[in-house]
């Protein structure tokens, strides 16, 4: 029944679809002039070599998909001749109005697009940069009529297919094993499907095909004569995809309630409540007159899946706490970030292991295996690292706490809610039977299906981007009046959003320039959210929830991180519409392996990029300048400072700090002093990470990461000590210095929420790193990068920051002499 209920969600899917559709036309171009009737339509600047080829690669797998989706139609068509065959026999399996009534229109769809197929397959085999096939998508495109068609009869069809599986076990058998054939070069011949899930199959088509004649456009040069055609095949589409909705809107959203009035379901999505002082996950959905909290329950043998309600408050009884006003919450369980950092790691060595079985055609059933502890540890991630409140409370009594990861989710919630309070709601109670309903209702109604994990993802879905991706914040217009305004970034990471940088306060303005540039770093990421706020100083206004004094949203906006958009050397300029506030800002990705790339410097002046040796024989210093200098700052001001290291400093604050050292300039004291203290944290890093080679050395990398792997802790400690005395001077007594620094940081942790293993996460890649011939040899994936290496890096950095004081004299008189080939 799940891919009826899929189908069911069909509204949802177009839904998204568009979206992506409306907002990639304002992130990748401009709609065609006023007069040209259509507001689906791109125009996008393609170089045109590496569109032609983007191209052939998006042909290629739509031919795939194509020759997988005419094998489960001519799966579906098999048992029709037969079954029409006994029809008009003494002993019929089903009528012919059965059996008209649910293959209706299949075989109409599976002759148009075997002929579509026949007619792409050749002109992809025999590629070339001329090859023209617009006119076969125009032609698929104004075929939809007979898509139109079976939509309409869909429901009655299954339905159908369901009573006649009831009533006849001959047709039960027939249904519940249809084969479909693998595609040519596959290993499996043959694969089992229900009849149901290949009926919902030509539902998900319409959707797929238009997303590939987007994709094709977005690759095909404005002067290609493949052009128009697309353009007009996928207005012709998207039209259709409009039709759909409206007619299946009404009949898809609406419960009626034993009153006779109609309830729509607006939104619902899994949230984790806080109850009995532990967290749950809970699916929350949110009714024209009523927020309903339900958990799924497990299914016993041979039932459907049933969501048990937990509480309901209707909306007219429903009024969010002000700050003020709002008791203190028994207090909420933080999860250490250590152990939701080491979730992560596990998680991505799972990604990785899964990757590696399938690219060798692994035994599934490994593979499954390894899903289920991924899908484990992402639960419990999910689960563990929401921190933000959201409190609800009943007028008439209890109160509910929520906790999310992103103040945009929150917003999302509220505004959705005060937006149906405007109506005129009356309050009520449902009896068990009208609750009952309501609540098996959800299971239909629902418009999220899946707990938000990557690996309850498609495998054909897109990966995210991994590595860091640099924004400028430029500025904002729209506000009717003057305010104190700041942004905050967000971004998905482990399938639920995280905020990563925040511009600094703007004041009284309606204006603000920021020009504030931003390093982020992805992890498997595919949206970024930008917020606005006005800045609230009313200390009246805490949280007690979380001691926050809450400050105002003034807008909010979403784009996909398109992977051809943004992974160019080039800045991407664009701009966000909230509420009626434009915020314009510039974004460009660097891939994990590119940002940490050393180039070795033969630069002999300033202090960046060059070898440690020379800056300090210079200095005439044991541990150099700007080290000591970003040191005793980030002690007198930062140390209490939350996130400090791993919250992002204004990039154009770090350049100019490293312009003042690089010239050993008389005014860095003071410049430092006005500094805020984030960008002199962000300098302190980006000194190790542009030495020409990491501060433990590429001769001792590969010894590094065998001695943390050794099981013995005496084994061990004489080999980690050992590499230590191994290392030049002036780069053991900088370890041992900042070693000592990171210490005190992390005492202060109750406070700046920075751990040791938070620091050795942030600087472990930057201090230790493979040399580039290392790298290439060992590293098959961004995802790799993340979890085999730095893991390990992280380890090594971890390990020394627990150890108990190391001083730089007893190591030397303490030398051991046997070799450094652990």
């Amino acid at each position: 029944m799940e891919e009826e209920e899929e189908a069911i969600g069909f509204l949802d899917k177009v839904l998204e679809d568009e979206d992506v559709f409306l907002l990639e036309e304002c992130e990748l171009g401009t709609p065609t002039s006023p007069g040209s009737g259509s507001p689906f339509l791109v125009t996008v600047k393609v170089e045109a070599g590496k569109g032609l080829e983007m191209r052939k690669l998006v042909l290629s797998g739509f031919l795939a998909s194509e020759e997988i989706y005419i094998n489960q139609l001519e799966a579906l068509l098999l048992p029709m001749k037969p079954l029409k065959a006994t029809a008009t026999t003494s002993q019929p399996v089903l009528t012919i109005q059965q059996i008209e009534t649910i293959f209706y229109k299949i075989q109409d769809i599976y002759e148009i697009h075997k002929e579509f197929y026949d007619n792409l397959c050749p002109k992809v085999q025999q590629w070339d940069s001329q090859v023209t096939m617009g006119h076969l998508f125009q032609k698929l495109a104004s075929q939809l009529g007979v898509y139109k068609a079976f939509v309409d009869n869909y429901k009655v069809a299954l339905e159908t297919a369901e009573k006649c599986s009831q009533s006849n076990n001959q047709f039960q058998k027939i249904s519940e094993e249809l084969k479909v054939k693998g595609p040519k070069d596959s290993k499996d011949s043959h694969t089992s499907v229900t009849m149901e899930a290949l009926l919902y199959k030509p539902i998900d088509r319409v959707t797929r095909s238009t997303l590939v004649l987007h994709d094709l456009l977005k690759h095909t040069p404005v002067d290609h004569p493949d052009y128009p055609l697309l353009q007009d095949a996928l207005r012709i589409s998207q039209n259709f995809l409009s039709s759909i909705n409206e007619d299946i809107d009404p009949r898809r959203t609406a419960v009626t309630t034993p009153k006779g009035e109609t309830r729509q379901l607006v939104k619902d999505g899994f949230l984790v409540e806080m109850s009995e002082s532990s967290r749950k996950l809970r699916h929350v959905f949110l009714f024209t007159d009523v927020l309903l909290c339900a958990k799924l329950k497990k299914a016993s043998a041979g039932k459907h899946q049933q969501y048990d309600c937990k509480w309901y408050i209707p909306l007219a009884d429903l009024v969010f706490p002000s700050p003020e006003e709002s008791e203190a919450s028994p207090q909420v369980h933080l999860f250490p970030d250590h152990e939701l950092e080491d979730m992560k790691m596990k998680i991505s060595a799972l990604k990785s292991e899964i990757q590696k079985e399938k690219a060798n055609k692994g035994q599934s059933r490994a593979i499954e295996r390894l899903k289920k502890k991924m899908f484990e540890n992402e639960f419990l991630l999910l689960l563990n690292s929401p921190t933000i409140p959201f409190r609800i409370h009943n007028r008439n009594g209890k109160s509910y706490l929520f906790l999310l990861s992103s103040d945009y989710e929150r917003s999302e919630w509220r505004e959705a809610i005060q937006k149906l309070q405007k109506k005129d709601l009356q309050a009520f109670v449902l009896s068990s039977v009208e609750l009952q309903v309501l609540t098996g209702s959800c299971f239909k109604l629902r418009t999220v299906h899946n707990i938000p994990v990557t690996s309850n993802k498609d495998d054909d879905e897109s990966p995210g981007l991994y590595g860091f991706l640099h924004v400028i914040v430029h500025s904002a217009k729209g506000f009717k009046q003057s305010a104190n305004l700041y942004c905050t970034l967000e971004v998905d990471s482990f399938g639920y959003f995280v905020s990563k940088a925040k511009t600094r306060v703007f004041r009284d303005t309606t204006e603000p320039k920021w020009d504030e540039e931003f390093e982020i770093e992805l992890e498997g990421s595919q949206s970024l959210r930008i917020l606005c706020y006005e800045k609230c100083y009313d200390k009246t206004k805490v949280n007690k929830d979380n001691n926050e004094i809450v400050d105002k949203i003034m807008g909010k906006g979403q784009i996909q991180l398109d992977p051809q958009t943004v992974e160019t050397k080039n800045w991407h300029t664009d701009v966000i519409e909230m509420n009626g506030i434009k915020v314009e800002f510039s974004m460009k990705f660097t891939s994990r392996d590119m940002s940490l790339k050393r180039t070795p410097s033969k630069k002999q002046t300033g202090v960046f990029g060059v070898k440690i040796s020379v800056v300090t024989k210079r200095e005439r210093s044991k541990v150099p300048y700007i080290v000591r200098q970003c040191v005793e700052e980030v002690e007198k001001r930062g140390i209490e400072e939350v996130g400090i290291y791993r919250i992002s400093g204004v990039a154009t604050d770090i350049q100019a700090l490293k312009a003042v050292f690089d010239a050993n300039n008389k005014d860095i004291l003071l410049m430092l002093s006005d500094m805020d203290i984030n960008a002199i944290a962000g300098t302190l890093k980006l000194y190790f990470r542009e030495l020409p080679e990491p501060l433990l050395t590429d001769r001792l990398y590969p010894a590094f990461m065998e001695g943390i792997a050794l099981s013995d802790p005496a084994a061990k400690e004489n080999c980690m000590m050992h590499l230590l005395r191994s290392l030049p001077d002036p780069n053991l007594i900088t370890f041992l210095f900042l070693l000592e620094h990171l210490k005190r940081v992390a005492e202060k942790e109750p406070i700046n929420k920075m751990s040791l293993h938070n620091l050795a996460t942030v600087f472990g890649p930057t201090l230790l790193r493979p040399s580039e011939v290392e790298s290439k040899a060992h590293l098959t994936s961004a995802a790799d990068i993340w979890s085999h290496d730095v893991m390990a890096q992280v380890q090594v950095l971890l390990y020394y920051l627990q150890h108990p004081p190391i001083s730089f004299a007893e190591l030397k008189r303490n030398t051991l002499y046997f070799s450094t080939d652990v």
